[in-house]
C-alpha cells in the first residue's frame, strides 16, 4: 500500500520540499507583511518545521488514508489552537508540549511504529493545539491578522506536503528511522533546554 502511493505521490512531495525556499521568497517580496510572517513563521521557527515534516513522515509510515487523513487533522487542531491563542486563552506548558511534539513523532517514526490511524489523529491533533496557540499568540499585534493566519496554514501545509514526499522517497524504513530518531534527539534536547535541565 505504502509504495502504491509513493508512486503517485514522491513526486510531488519532492516538488514540494525543493519549492520551499522559493514560495518563501516570493512571499517576502510580493505578499503582504501579515502574510509572510504568518508564511515564514512555521519556516524559520525549527520547531515547528521538524514536527510538521514529521506528520508527514508519520503519515506514509502508517500508510492507507492516514497520508491525508493525519496531516489534514493537525491542520484542522492547528487552527483550532490558534483560535484560542487569538481569544487570549492560555495553555499550559505551551513549549514543553511543543518541544514534546518533536520528540514523541521523532520517537514514533524511529521505532516504525505503526498506530492506529484514530491514535495518530489524535496524538497530531494534541500536538497541533499548541504549535497553533504559539501562532495565535501572535495574531493581536498583527495590522493584518487574516493574512497571517493564511500564511502559516498554508506554510504548514506545505510542510506536510514535503515530509510525506521525503517519507515516500525514503523507500527503507532504516532510513526514515534515521531521522526520526534525529528528530527524537533534537526534540529531547529541547525539552531538557525548556526545563533547564542542561
Amino acid at each position: 500500500m505504502e509504495y502504491t502511493y509513493s508512486k503517485r505521490l514522491a513526486p510531488a512531495g519532492a516538488l514540494a520540499a525543493m519549492l520551499v525556499p522559493s514560495v518563501a521568497h516570493a512571499v517576502e517580496i510580493e505578499g503582504d507583511p501579515g502574510f509572510m510572517s504568518g508564511f515564514l513563521h512555521p519556516l524559520l521557527g525549527f520547531d515547528h518545521l521538524l514536527a510538521m515534516v514529521a506528520v508527514g513522515l508519520l503519515s506514509v509510515q502508517i500508510g492507507g488514508r492516514a497520508v491525508w487523513s493525519v496531516p489534514l487533522a493537525f491542520l484542522v487542531f492547528l487552527a483550532v489552537g490558534g483560535g484560542l491563542g487569538l481569544a487570549g486563552i492560555g495553555l499550559p506548558q505551551v513549549e514543553g508540549a511543543i518541544a514534546l511534539s518533536v520528540f514523541g513523532l521523532g520517537l514514533a517514526i524511529a521505532l516504525n511504529a505503526s498506530l492506529p490511524i484514530a491514535l495518530a489523529m489524535t496524538m497530531v491533533g494534541f500536538f497541533a493545539i499548541f504549535h497553533g496557540h504559539a501562532h495565535g499568540m501572535e495574531i493581536p499585534t498583527l495590522a493584518e491578522p487574516m493574512l497571517y493566519v493564511a500564511g502559516f496554514m498554508l506554510a504548514s501545509a506545505v510542510l506536510h506536503i514535503a515530509g510525506v514526499g521525503l517519507g515516500m522517497l525514503q523507500r527503507h524504513d532504516s532510513a526514515r528511522a534515521l531521522i526520526g530518531a534525529g528528530s527524537a534527539g533534537i526534540g529531547l534536547h529541547m525539552l531538557l533546554l525548556t526545563y533547564n535541565i542542561v
